[in-house]
């Protein structure tokens, strides 16, 4: 072997390690930009990929609410518990869900109905007039009826209460309407 051949020889082995180390380097930086953008991933993304699928959502205050989800909403997502029974469950009441889609939808994707709050939801039992049972975080229960709806609380009464109580968002884990009726 001449001394160029050795010298080509040479440099085609450096290019091939060369090559190897981009290689490397190519899938680390793959795999970082990958992790970084599912680090951007909702829960409410992969709610909104999962629309009318069985899902089970472990809820504070209530304990699990499994059916057939059929909305989300930035706060808030309705779940399909049966033919009687629909529930309006706050996002940050779920502690836990199981049977998502494994792919999300980009909030940017979403129909305009998903950027519709929790009061949205709960101005639709108000409108319909009926009467709800209200699940708080700490697990206490109001069966009572929506009578108006603010910012970031609801009033209810209760019974034969001339006053209603007013309920902040933030303690609200889920709401569902009458039997067989969905709310919202």
């Amino acid at each position: 072997m001449t001394w160029e051949e050795q010298l080509f020889t040479y440099f085609d082995d450096l290019e091939q390690q060369a090559e190897g180390v981009f290689g490397i380097e190519r899938e680390l930086e793959v795999a970082e930009r990958a992790a970084a953008e599912y680090a951007a991933v909702t829960a409410a993304s992969r709610l909104m990929a999962s629309v009318n699928a069985e899902v089970a959502l472990q809820v504070r205050g209530l304990g699990q609410v499994e059916g057939r989800l059929r909305r989300v909403a930035q706060d808030w997502c309705l779940v399909e518990a049966g033919r009687q029974q629909a529930w309006i469950v706050r996002q940050d009441a779920v502690m836990t869900i199981r049977g998502t889609s494994p792919r999300s939808v980009p909030e940017a994707a979403w129909p305009v109905t998903g950027r519709l709050g929790f009061g949205s939801a709960l101005r639709g039992l108000a409108d319909a007039g009926e009467r709800c049972v209200l699940v708080l975080v700490d697990g206490t229960r109001f069966d009572a009826r929506v009578v108006r709806v603010g910012q970031d609380f609801v009033e209810l009464l209760q019974g034969d209460a001339r006053e209603p109580a007013l309920v902040r968002f933030g303690a609200i884990a889920a709401v569902t309407g009458e039997a067989g009726r969905e709310p919202g």
